[in-house]
C-alpha cells in the first residue's frame, strides 16, 4: 500500500540526515496521501542507517496503523492534529536540529531580520506556549498539535510554514514531505542567522532594528504571491 509515498517518506527522512538536521533518532518526517487522506510516517527509534522504505507505516487521520510492521513515530499524534487542522499540508517534519532547537528552549520566536527569513516565511517564526501539567498528562503528543494548531488561529500555515514549541524544538509542514523538509532547513538557516545578528548587534538593538516590513513584504510576495516572479514558470 502507498509503496511510492513509502519511498518518497523515506528518501525525504534520510535527507534529515543529509542535511545536518538530526542526531541519533531525534527526526522524522510524514507525507500525506490525497487519495485515501492516510499519511507514511518513519517508525518509532529505528536508526536512520537501518531504514528501508519498507520500514515506513501507513496511518489515518485517527491515528492508528493501516500497515506497517513497526510502532509508528512517537509524535504521530502531532502529524495526526496537524493533517487533521490543516487540510492544504501534505508533509510534516519534526527534528531537534540545533539552531532552532535553541530558540525554542529560550522562549523565543525568531524576528525576521533579514530578505532571506522574509523569502520563506511571512513573517516571524512563531512560538507556541507551553503545555499544562494536565495536557502533557493526558496526551501529551497529541496536545503538541493542539497548541500549534492554536498558534495558527486565524491565520494561513502556509504563509509561515513552521513553529517552535517551547522547550521542544521546530516543526515545519509543506505541500509534500520534500518540501516540509525544505521548510526545516530553511528554519535552521534563519536561527542561526538570527543568533549571529542578535551576537553581532546584540538582541535588543537588533531587535529595534529588524527588517523594515515592507521589505520583508516585497520578498516574500515576489516568491508566493499572486503575481510571483521568482523561479522559472
Amino acid at each position: 500500500m502507498l509503496e511510492d509515498l513509502k519511498k518518497k517518506v523515506y528518501h525525504a527522512n534520510m535527507r534529515l540526515v543529509d542535511e545536518g538536521l538530526v542526531v541519533l533518532t531525534w527526526g522524522n518526517v510524514s507525507g500525506r496521501d490525497p487519495a485515501t487522506g492516510f499519511f507514511v510516517i518513519k517508525p518509532s527509534g529505528v536508526p536512520y542507517g537501518l531504514l528501508k522504505p519498507r520500514d515506513m507505516v501507513v496511518v489515518n487521520l485517527e491515528g492508528h496503523v493501516v500497515e506497517g510492521q513497526c510502532r509508528p513515530s512517537s509524535d504521530t499524534p502531532t502529524h495526526v492534529a496537524l493533517y487533521r487542522a490543516f487540510p492544504a499540508i501534505g508533509g510534516v517534519v519534526h527534528t531537534h536540529s540545533i539552531e532552532a532547537t535553541a530558540w525554542a528552549q529560550a522562549q523565543r520566536e525568531i524576528p525576521c531580520y533579514g530578505t532571506t527569513h522574509a523569502d520563506q516565511f511571512h513573517g516571524s517564526v512563531p512560538l507556541t506556549r507551553y503545555l499544562t501539567e494536565t495536557e502533557v498528562d493526558e496526551a501529551y503528543e497529541a496536545n503538541t498539535g493542539k497548541v500549534i494548531v492554536e498558534a495558527f488561529e486565524g491565520t494561513n500555515p502556509l504563509e509561515r510554514p513552521g513553529v517552535l514549541v517551547p522547550g521542544h524544538g521546530p516543526f515545519t509542514w509543506g505541500a509534500d514531505a520534500m518540501k516540509a523538509v525544505d521548510n526545516a532547513v530553511a528554519l535552521e538557516a534563519m536561527a542561526r542567522m538570527a543568533r549571529l545578528t542578535e551576537q553581532l548587534r546584540g538582541a535588543t538593538e537588533a531587535v529595534k532594528k529588524a527588517l523594515p516590513a515592507y521589505v520583508g513584504e516585497k520578498h516574500y510576495q515576489r516568491k508566493h504571491g499572486p503575481n510571483a516572479y521568482y523561479g522559472q514558470k
